[in-house]
């Protein structure tokens, strides 16, 4: 059995419908807000040096256990029922 004619508009219209998606989502992305990169990045190591990282102890010194948030917990009662 042979392949189906294709028509020409056909083919034509469907381009053209997909040109002017892209054309479309190249709009909205030309719409977006942008920062250049320095002031991202300085907004970066500011953020980074005025939050304290637990996770780093040697950085920001060690940390208060009623501070930590990943110390075990202290469980009230250590009954075991049998």
């Amino acid at each position: 059995m042979a392949p189906p004619a294709r028509n020409p508009e056909r083919m034509s219209e469907l381009k053209l419908k997909k040109l002017q998606e892209t054309n479309a989502r190249l709009r909205q992305q030309l719409e977006m807000p942008r920062i250049p990169v320095s002031d991202a990045s300085a907004s970066l190591v500011q953020y980074v040096q005025s939050t304290r990282d637990t996770l780093l102890p040697s950085i920001w010194g060690p940390l208060d256990k009623r501070e930590d948030p990943y110390a075990p917990v202290g469980g009230g009662c250590t009954c075991t029922v049998m």
